[in-house]
This record gives structure tokens, sequence and C-alpha cells, in this order.
């Protein structure tokens, strides 16, 4: 097996050194190679996604990904900021689905922005679509509006647009997943259900995928099928999380909605996710950024990284106990009292970066967890 580690920027590299150690303390056989990406790609190269690395990417039967981004980028061009990196590689390795679970650890519902009762046992998977939309969608810029309100003056544009296969392939995933969870797996949101989040009353985009979705769910009459308009799901996401089981929707409402639900749990500091094409070769990454605020100081929850490297553990190298054994670690070190300051409350005991990483291990090769 060879991994692809990319740190990327700000926290990357902290909380990429943490799976890393948890990885190897897994004792498997596998080999690492890691390059830049980013930032600290574009400095070194001059561009965030440099031919080495992405060949790197395309040689490696999995990549883990750290973050990418910093505010001092800001004024390059755009195909030259850092998180080009990330839609490069998402565009040159067809990494069409993104598997974003938000799952609510019942050690932090007090941690969550809702109500104890309202998360306890979440347990919802978001899947986006990553390669179509509005964020890839041509044609795409400025111009001189010769038309609409105010015709002559400067406007900006951008094209949603969807074709029928992309479609088709992202609601395979979401049915397949749907019926997956609900076969076995004891989770109390699992009820083989689907719900498509469109926003089929304005735009014609969504009114074909809700068409596509709803020719694609014949096949999967086990699966229930439920379409919702985004707005609503937004709104409901914080009013009745646990009615939904799988989600699934486009490139930008999916962005938006994975990260309403990370908050869900108490912190995007706890949410993995995977980015995967058709063949299960997948790129994993937490779901939330760079923090260039906090780099170096050691305060950043590594979790959603070595919880990203269980989801490559499980789906890209065919290491399911491997896996199952790191998700159970990050349950020990979270009962016994450990928070890094994104999850803290009265009672428990604050630790940083490092610490967090040498509890995780210490719960994978069977040693004692210092606890509160």
């Amino acid at each position: 097996m060879k991994i692809a580690i990319l740190p990327g920027d700000g926290i990357g590299t902290e909380i990429m050194a943490e799976a890393v150690k948890v990885l190897n303390a897994l004792e498997l056989r596998f080999e690492t190679e890691t390059a830049l990406v980013g930032g600290a790609a574009y400095d070194a190269h001059g561009h965030p996604l440099p031919e080495s690395t992405l060949a790197l990417a395309r040689s490696a039967d999995a990549i883990l990904f750290g973050a990418v981004g910093d505010w001092k980028y800001d004024k390059l061009d755009r195909p030259l900021r850092p998180e080009q990196a990330i839609l490069g590689l998402r565009k040159h390795l067809g990494l069409f689905a993104n598997f974003r679970p938000a799952i609510c650890y019942e050690q932090l519902t007090h941690a969550s922005s809702l109500k104890p009762a309202l998360v306890a046992g979440l347990d919802i998977l978001i899947i986006r679509e990553l390669t179509g939309d509005i964020y890839f969608g041509q044609p795409r810029g400025r111009r001189t509006a010769v038309d609409g309100h105010f015709p002559g003056t400067e406007e900006a544009f951008d094209t949603m647009r969807y074709s029928k296969p992309e479609v088709e392939r992202i609601a395979h995933v979401a049915f397949q997943a749907a019926r997956k969870r609900a076969a076995g797996s004891g989770r109390s949101n699992a009820r083989g259900k689907v719900t498509s989040v469109d926003k089929a009353n304005v735009l014609e985009t969504f009114q074909f995928w809700k068409d596509v979705v709803t020719e694609v769910h014949a096949s999967y009459p086990d699966v229930q099928l439920e379409h919702m308009y985004v707005d609503n799901a937004a709104m409901q996401l914080v009013k009745a999380p646990k009615a939904f089981d799988v989600v699934v929707t486009g490139n930008m409402f999916g962005d938006i909605l994975s990260d309403e639900a990370a908050m869900l749990t108490g912190s995007i500091g706890m949410l993995p996710s995977a980015s995967l094409d058709k063949n299960n070769k997948g790129l994993y990454e937490p779901s939330h950024g760079s923090a260039p605020d906090i780099a170096g100081k050691g305060v950043a929850n590594p979790l959603a990284t070595i919880l990203s490297a269980a989801m490559m553990l499980r789906f890209s190298l065919d290491q399911p106990e491997a896996a199952d054994r790191v998700e159970s670690a990050v349950k020990a070190v979270l009962s016994a009292g450990l928070r890094t300051g994104d999850i803290w409350s009265e009672g428990t005991r604050l630790v940083g970066t490092r610490e967090m990483g040498d509890a995780v291990v210490a719960a994978i090769t069977g040693k004692t967890i210092t606890k509160s």
C-alpha cells in the first residue's frame, strides 16, 4: 500500500503528523511519500499543485491531505491560490463523491450548539457531488453587461450545470450507501433513506437533478427517497437533524450543508471526509481549513484527520479492522475526558495537538490513557 501524504499549510503539518503517528501504531505494511501542496507548494514551485505532487497522487493507492490556504495568498490570481490544489486533485483524479459523516459522539453532546436531546445519537452522512455544478461550470468570468438591470456596467457570472451521467453516478452512490448503512450497522439514524436536496422550484439545473435522481431510485425499491429544497434542508438540519439518514446534493449546496452539519457534532475539528473515484480510490482530509491564526501553537484538534485516516483504511486500503481500531481509540480518548480547546468543557482535561495524538496511539497499543 502506498499513501501520498500532503500536509499543506497552516495547521496541516501539525495534524498530519499525528495522523501518521496513529497509522504507524497499527503496524501495517505500507509506504508513505510526502509532497508539497497548496501555499507551501506555491512558495517552492510557483504553483499550488505541481506536476510532481499530482504524479505522486496518481501513483498512490490513497491520499491523506491536511489543509491548504493562508490569508497572505488572497491577492494571487485565482488559478494560483492554495485552494486550487484541492480542486485540481478532484478534477484530475476523478474524485466525484464526497462523503462527510456527521456523528455526534456521546461524550460531546454538550459541545453541540443545539440541545443535547436533538443531537444525542446523531449519525448522518452527507454525500456531495464534487466535480460539477457552479464550481466548474463554463462559461464564467467578468464582462460588460449588455442587458439586465444595469447594461453597460461591469458584471461577473458563473454557470451552474450538470450532465445526466454526473447526477446518475452520485445518486447510485447515495442509494448504495443508504442500503449499506441500513443492512447491519446498528446506526440509530440508518433507515435506508436518502434525502435529495435541490432548488427545483427556481433552478432548471436542479429540476433536472430531481428528475434524474427519481429515475435512478427506481433501481432501489428498498431505499426510501425524499426530495427537499435546500433552504428547508438547512432549517431542518438544526430543527430535527436526526430525521436525516443519507443526504445527497450538488457541489455548492453540499459545501454549505456539510459545514452546517459539522456544528451539530460540537466542532468541525471532529469531522473527517473522503473524496472517492469510481474505483474507491480516494483523497481523505479533515472537513476544516488550515486555521493560520492558530498554526504552530500546538492547539489544533487532530481527531478529524485521524478519523479521515480511518476512512482511508476502510474505503481505499481494505483494512476495516484497522479502521475500527482507530475509531475505537478515538472514542476511548474522549471517554477518558481529553479535549482540545474546540471541544473542551468544565470537568475535562485540556490537551494540545501532540498530546491528543499520543493518547490515540496509547489507546491503540493498549497503554493507559491519563484521564482528566
